[in-house]
């Protein structure tokens, strides 16, 4: 009997892990900039130096860490570790290839006394998304639903630093059969709403350090109580205006990773000025019963009035991990 007692004793002296986001959490549908800073220098093509291209072995979608053993994160730093070589013809670049850290000799061309690496590459992406959610008690966001991805190399950004911002729509360029439209908008990149920390599959991650919007809160919906049929979206397609329009779900899918709902855009509105899903609606909340159930991830190429959402408890489990 003493024993037992004192094994109870010690399991309650560990804590347990428990993802603890708010129940009702501030919905998101504005539009936000973004932009994040790449753990590294992406080689996302090659261009040709004397008429031949100078790849060494290299790849595009390679990670470059290291310049003759300096680590550099920037473009800039990888010139100036370049530029300490004594301008010697040969340096060495340690990069990422699969997770795997890979050394390679590479060969710099010397073009009239400039040396040339014949590499195209890329240390900070830049664009549009839309809020998701901001956790009140927390003040973690998530935006996007979906993973940043360099579109040169395919190759997922693993975030060093970066922001979201003020941005306001400024035109749209309509979704038509085949092709994915997108919303085009000004960037005011000062004007800082918060910070990246992390970019997954299910959105990107950080912490809301502007004002808190003053908004009605949402119950969290949980995808047990999701129906097929009538719900909204929360969307930007003018200026800073976030509005409602009206989608109509055809399914619902709990063994997906991210596209756990099937939608069609059902507003005429929305229809006749976006024709349909477009690009930079990634994150707009879906709204059903006036709870956030999740997130647009995904534009139907084949019928842009067609997409998929992620579920919002998938994002905010992802948010506080």
């Amino acid at each position: 009997m003493k024993k037992k007692v004192i094994t109870l004793i010690i399991l309650l002296l560990f804590p347990i892990n428990v993802l603890a986001y708010s129940d009702y959490i501030i919905p998101g549908g504005d539009n936000i900039g973004i932009e994040v800073y790449n753990k590294g220098i992406i080689v996302i093509g090659f261009y040709k130096v004397n008429n031949k291209y100078n790849t060494n072995d290299l790849k595009i979608g390679d990670i470059i860490t290291k310049v003759n053993d300096i680590k550099v994160n920037t473009i800039e730093e990888m010139i100036k570790a370049i530029e300490e070589t004594n301008l010697d013809d040969k340096i060495n670049l340690t990069i990422l290839r699969d997770n795997k850290e890979l050394t390679y000799e590479f060969n710099l061309i010397n073009v009239n006394g400039v040396y040339k690496t014949g590499l195209y590459v890329k240390d900070t992406i830049s664009g549009i998304g839309t809020l998701t959610y901001i956790d009140p008690t927390t003040s973690i966001y998530g935006a996007l639903g979906h993973e940043i991805i360099e579109s040169n190399s395919m190759q997922s950004i693993e975030v060093r630093k970066g922001t979201i911002f003020e941005s306001l729509v400024t035109s749209i360029d309509r979704s038509s059969i085949g092709v994915a439209g997108t919303k085009n908008a000004k960037f005011y990149s000062s004007n800082i709403f918060g910070n990246v920390k992390k970019n997954t599959t299910s959105g990107i991650y950080g912490t809301y350090t502007d004002d808190l919007p003053n908004k009605e809160l949402l119950l969290v919906g949980k995808p047990d109580d999701l129906k097929l049929g009538k719900a909204s979206i929360y969307t930007v397609i003018s200026g800073e205006k976030v509005e409602e329009f009206e989608i109509n779900i055809t399914k619902i899918n709990k063994k997906s990773g991210i596209k756990n709902i099937t939608f069609e855009v059902t507003d005429s509105r929305l229809k006749d000025k976006t024709g349909g899903i477009v690009q930079g609606m990634s994150g707009s909340p879906i709204i059903q019963d006036n709870k956030i159930f999740g997130a647009v991830t995904h534009v139907i190429v084949s019928n842009p009035n067609t997409g998929y959402g992620i579920f919002i408890t998938t994002m905010l489990e992802e948010g506080e991990k």
